[in-house]
């Protein structure tokens, strides 16, 4: 049942409730679509094929004796590699860390499975979820089902290209720095990262409980559509968000400025944007604030490790020289650890913020909140993802990991919604030339959270939405 496939996780659970289609077949359906397609995208790493059958089975059973209980019952889900599973493997893709099995699950991943969900397998990641392109030494490369030869974003990178294809009902990923947002965008798929402090973390690997870093954390859906991003949030988050009348709202459309990159087809969706929404709701075109300073907050954060408590908490006792193992990867190709990670680090002990550099960015982040305080209150901002769609393999590393710093030039788009620990959902709203998607986000504060799932539900509605894509179908 190829329908399946396009079926996003509320439809799924409606039509298993109305004994249109059993959990048995659903379950197998997405199991033969992830051995038909994983060899092209390498996006599962790893599988509870037999374990998800034995549920679904269990499941079928349940249903015949009318004792069908949570809001996703029987609904075949996948799982970004950070996030614990009780029984699976929690790597961060690092070598070191491929016999680690975690005995429990993390809080989000419980509260997915008291639903009834079923988890399928876990995705591909960047090592250590520490790059926006998904690739590391245990498990290879992710590629992008609209263009193998282009990246899938990262680090929920798995994630976004097996939602695109349609290999699960709904995914579920962590975005500290676009992890979301990227794969979402260029996968063409619906993405939500939570506010600041609404969706545990615990259970992630690698751990993130630095303060600075715990604000630009967010978690939630990669899904087919704004619906199931919403029911997912309403599961995991500590304190579902309050109904809000988006009337009240005023949407303001982001109008390019010159000195942060625009492709001219994710400029002219913005303006389709602004024209449709203009005939029922208040548009403007107000830029938010900090937009030119929050990519250099968000490295000044990331390269941030108080007490050396993220590297421990990432590689223990496990000797790791980021100058030495970057050099012996690009020489000799046999480092334990991929390029990208042994860079990414060396990048934030060279720009590691100095004394008078963290006191100044805690000065910055309290005005950036008060900032975003006033401006998002009853705003809801439309944003560009990326200035571009997804780019060939190894061209978004160099954009942003450059030692010229381009990143402060192409980051600003992704950073604003993490320095100031806001909620944004991705949505789908066109194609490029190359027929390669194009997504914006919405974006307000922490309690709006029902104005974004709103504005994004008519997006979706007008404009492209989730499109699986098909083109693996007759393999």
């Amino acid at each position: 049942m190829k329908a399946i496939l396009d079926w996003d996780a509320i439809t799924l659970a409606e039509k298993i409730r109305n004994r249109e289609v059993t959990v048995t077949q659903a379950t197998e359906t997405y199991i033969r679509q992830i051995k038909t397609v994983n060899p092209k995208l390498n996006a599962l790493v790893e599988n509870r094929f037999a374990e998800a059958l034995v549920e679904a089975r269990q499941c079928d059973e349940l249903l015949e004796q009318g004792k069908a209980e949570g809001r996703l019952f029987g609904v075949p889900i996948s799982m970004k590699e950070s996030m614990d599973v009780a029984g699976m493997r929690s790597t961060g893709g690092l070598l070191h860390r491929k016999n680690f099995v975690a005995d429990e699950d993390a809080v989000t991943v419980a509260k997915l499975r008291q639903e009834g969900a079923i988890i399928l397998g876990k995705t591909n990641t960047p090592a250590l979820c520490f790059c926006q392109e998904t690739d590391n030494k245990l498990f290879g490369r992710t590629n992008n089902p609209w263009d193998l030869n282009r990246t899938c974003g990262g680090s929920t990178g798995g994630e976004g290209a097996l939602i695109a294809v349609g290999g699960a009902a709904v995914g579920f990923g962590a975005d500290i720095g676009g992890s979301i947002r990227f794969p979402s965008h260029f996968n063409g798929i619906v993405g939500f990262k939570s506010g600041n402090g609404q969706v545990s973390a615990q259970g992630h690997f690698p751990p993130i409980n630095q303060p600075l870093h715990v604000r630009m954390l967010g978690l939630g859906a990669m899904a087919k559509s704004v619906a199931d991003a919403e029911l997912i949030n309403d599961i995991v988050a500590d304190n579902p968000p309050p109904e809000v009348d988006p009337g009240e709202f005023t949407l303001t459309v982001y109008a390019r400025e010159s000195r942060i990159p625009l492709g001219e087809e994710t400029e002219a969706c913005l303006h389709r944007i602004a024209r449709h929404f203009s005939r029922d709701y208040r548009v403007d075109h107000t830029p938010p604030p900090f937009l030119h300073r929050v990519s250099l907050m968000w490295q000044l954060i990331m390269s941030h490790d108080e007490n050396g408590e993220f590297v421990a908490g990432a590689f223990g006792n496990h000797p790791f020289h980021p100058v030495w193992d970057y050099l012996k990867e690009v020489v000799t190709g046999s480092s334990e650890y991929h390029r990208y990670l042994s860079w990414a680090f060396l990048g934030a002990n060279l720009f590691k913020p100095s004394a008078k550099q963290l006191v100044q960015l805690k000065q910055d982040l309290v005005k950036a909140d008060e900032a975003a305080r006033s401006y998002f209150a009853k705003r809801v901002l439309v944003l560009p993802v990326y200035h571009t769609t997804a780019l060939p393999h190894g061209r978004l590393y160099r954009e942003i990991f450059s030692i010229k710093k381009t990143f402060l030039r192409y980051m600003p788009y992704i950073a604003l919604a993490n320095v100031m620990g806001l909620p944004s959902l991705t949505v789908p709203v066109g194609e490029d030339s190359r027929g390669l998607p194009i997504g914006v986000q919405l974006i307000s504060a922490v309690g709006n959270e029902r104005a974004l799932f709103h504005f994004g539900r008519e997006l979706e509605k007008e404009f492209r939405g989730y499109i699986r894509c098909t083109k693996y179908d007759s393999m």
